[in-house]
């Protein structure tokens, strides 16, 4: 007999934790007017592609008005949409569209800094005493005439720039033209709330919180003390920022009554959220900031973003979490617009579509709301940009030892033609020449592509339950493979073991022995007598005897 498929129900006041997340960075998806830019128009021609991936929630990083310094994370009106994207009908028309097609619309907030464009700043840097004065971070120099404090920005330098209309300095966490807000100030986080209110009544779904741990500062300025383990995941190791533990100037506790506030209005409308944290302790703040129901639904972190690819690093994320959280829920990402492709950075330059298979399996297996980033579904690797056409200017300041995110950011290959089908005109970054061979069109006429798998997958899923809402427990093994056990009251235990190298492994398992191995999983596997025996990027799915 066939099984139920485990549909994600709307009326499930946590849906979400059966849910998958799609992101889209808009300007490299679908450029729908030939300005060599991808737009809103764009995204919505493709939602039918992003519905047969089997995922629920659409999350598209930022198209509000913007002077672009930072690509859309420098925002000059969080009320409107920027002409290069489309307009407030374009994105009327995006919703009704996704909501047709049963996919939720999630938006990014990018609420700790503005751009230096954005009328309140304009009227806070004015002068000392005008109605928004307080609604950014200023301090007056030392007496020698250096900035207030230590501490540090994410993109380089100081975190203080020298304003001669005030003469004093402000804080930017991020480019100096991305000013610090003060959400010490009530009417600060009032108008935030207000703005949010006005993309949920036009049917947002959800909001991802940028750095959602930014918000508040120490009031008194104190310095940043030297880092006491050297911060290699929020940052490169050529980054200064590392070098100090960032106790004063983020992750402050009074954010916690604010993610309330931010909770209360959500539920009004009932749509979710999830949170970027970027902290010396990101997995405390994880479990933090999702405790109790009535902060974030979700949050995710940099954790699995980083370089190393080891079972034992992911197992202990995975378990830290969970041994901290009360209540809370995490979304486990292994990719995005800010770190190398998974691809290149988890298997290597010359990493095969098996790889890609392996490491999406082994992401939605995990204990948590998964967020995929587009063209991973397709097995991208990481684009080679050459520093004469690099735009990211995190990439240009710390460029050649680290080349920034634009590797990540190129246009998406629809097809195997001209600029890969994104654009009739100049892409704002190349395509790249590796993912035409590998262009949507491309896989979808084989049926042992990446996409195809993806597609697969993610329908097998939802067939059990057990993966979606159940404990995860983990069982020693060597550092090449992980496995796992997934368990949910009235549901047969479920086994995953993957093998997370390009070599065969032979997992000695007791676990496993009298297991039923599963079917329609994919990938390449088998168990016998307590052994499972995996090919290279292999995997085994089996209920627990």
């Amino acid at each position: 007999m066939t099984k139920q498929l485990t549909q994600v129900s709307p009326h499930s006041p946590d849906w979400y934790r059966d849910a998958i997340i799609y992101q889209v960075y808009p300007r490299s998806y679908m450029d729908s007017n030939g300005d060599g830019v991808g737009d809103l128009p764009g995204i919505t021609a493709k939602l039918d592609y992003i519905a047969s991936l089997g995922v629920d929630i659409l999350w598209i990083s930022p198209f509000f008005k913007s002077p672009m310094k930072d690509f859309g994370y420098d925002i000059a009106d969080y009320c409107d949409v920027d002409p290069l994207f489309g307009t407030l009908a374009d994105f009327d028309a995006l919703i009704a569209k996704a909501h047709s097609l049963g996919l939720k619309i999630m938006i990014d907030q990018v609420m700790a800094h503005t751009a230096e464009d954005h009328a309140w700043f304009k009227e806070s840097r004015s002068s000392r005493d005008n109605p928004k004065a307080d609604w950014y971070v200023w301090s007056d120099p030392k007496p020698d005439g250096n900035p207030p404090n230590n501490w540090l920005s994410v993109f380089g330098g100081s975190a203080w720039q020298w304003d001669t209309r005030r003469r004093q300095y402000y804080m930017h966490n991020f480019l100096v033209s991305q000013p610090q807000l003060n959400f010490h100030n009530p009417e600060v986080q009032k108008a935030h709330l207000d703005a949010l209110r006005f993309w949920l009544e036009r049917g947002v779904d959800g909001i991802r919180l940028d750095a959602c741990n930014y918000h508040f500062h120490d009031q008194q300025l104190r310095d940043n003390p030297p880092a006491t383990n050297r911060d290699s995941i929020t940052v490169t190791d050529v980054n200064p920022y590392g070098m100090q533990a960032h106790d004063f100037d983020k992750t402050r506790p009074e954010n916690v009554p604010f993610l309330q506030k931010l909770r209360a209005l959500l539920d009004e409308y009932k749509a979710v959220s999830i949170g970027e944290v970027g902290s010396d302790d990101s997995l405390a703040t994880m479990a933090e900031y999702t405790a109790g129901g009535d902060k974030l639904h979700m949050a995710y972190s940099f954790n699995l973003l980083v370089n190393l690819l080891s079972s034992h690093y992911i197992r202990e994320q995975v378990e830290q979490f969970e041994k901290r959280v009360k209540g809370g829920w995490a979304s486990w990402s292994v990719g995005n617009h800010d770190v190398p492709r998974v691809a290149s950075r988890w298997g290597g330059p010359s990493a095969p579509q098996a790889f890609a298979k392996l490491a999406l399996a082994m992401q939605l297996s995990l204990k948590g709301t998964p967020c995929l980033y587009q063209g991973d579904e397709l097995a991208f690797a990481e684009a080679d940009v050459p520093f004469e056409l690099l735009q990211d200017p995190y990439g240009i300041t710390f460029w050649p030892e680290f080349k920034g995110r634009d590797g990540c950011r190129t246009p998406i290959a629809w097809t195997d033609g001209a600029n890969g089908g994104f654009t009739t005109g100049k892409p704002w970054l190349p395509v790249s020449p590796d993912h035409l061979a590998k262009a949507a069109s491309v896989q979808e006429a084989d049926a042992a592509s990446s996409l195809a798998f993806t597609r697969a997958f993610t329908a097998w899923r939802r067939q059990h339950p057990q993966l979606l809402r159940g404990e995860i427990a983990f069982f020693d093994t060597q550092d090449q493979v992980l496995a796992l056990r997934r368990d949910l009251a009235g549901e047969r235990s479920i086994l995953a073991v993957f093998n997370l190298s390009g070599e065969a492994q032979t997992v000695d398992l007791p676990a496993s022995a009298g297991a039923e191995q599963l079917q329609g999983y994919g990938l390449p596997g088998a168990a016998a007598d307590g052994k499972v025996e995996l090919p290279p990027y292999g995997a085994w799915f089996g209920y627990a005897a």
